[in-house]
């Protein structure tokens, strides 16, 4: 192997192919879509899931299965460790404050506080759910945990 062969003829920003220009450039007349046929029309494309004409595997395998994740509630999940990195003691941790320092970001339905990392600022947390040793973890730091309906 030549090393000086590994990148040759490949540029940064390589330029367009630019076809239908005489038959000098090579890509003249039908312009690399060959003669007749439906390739050769515009707007020519085949289906997603297309086979030849055999039939496609999308109906050849059998529907199983269902799901409701669509319906599903989406859950904030938001570990201890992460309140006490963003929040100062005595603070109250709220839906509205979560998003003001970035940690509530996207949509949601609800908010649940885990457990994960330990916590020692005494903070009042607001959340829809709790786990039960995250809720432990606040009451021991010496704050109070509130649900939000």
């Amino acid at each position: 192997m030549i090393l000086d062969d590994v990148h040759r003829g490949i540029t940064k920003r390589q330029k367009r192919k630019r076809i239908g220009r005489g038959p000098g450039s090579g890509h003249g007349k039908t312009s690399g879509r060959g003669h007749n046929g439906y390739f050769s029309r515009s707007g020519a494309s085949r289906r997603l899931g297309f086979a030849g004409g055999q039939m496609p595997l999308a109906r050849t395998v059998a529907k199983r299965g269902f799901n409701n994740k669509q319906f599903a509630d989406k859950v904030l999940a938001i570990n201890v460790s992460k309140l006490e990195a963003k929040f100062e003691n005595g603070e109250t941790v709220s839906p509205e404050t979560l998003a003001e320092r970035g940690l509530a970001k996207g949509t949601f339905d609800s908010i649940k506080v885990l457990a994960g990392g330990e916590l020692t600022k005494k903070l009042t947390v607001q959340a829809h759910r709790f786990s039960r040793t995250a809720e432990e973890k606040i009451r021991q730091a010496g704050g109070t945990a509130e649900l939000l309906s």
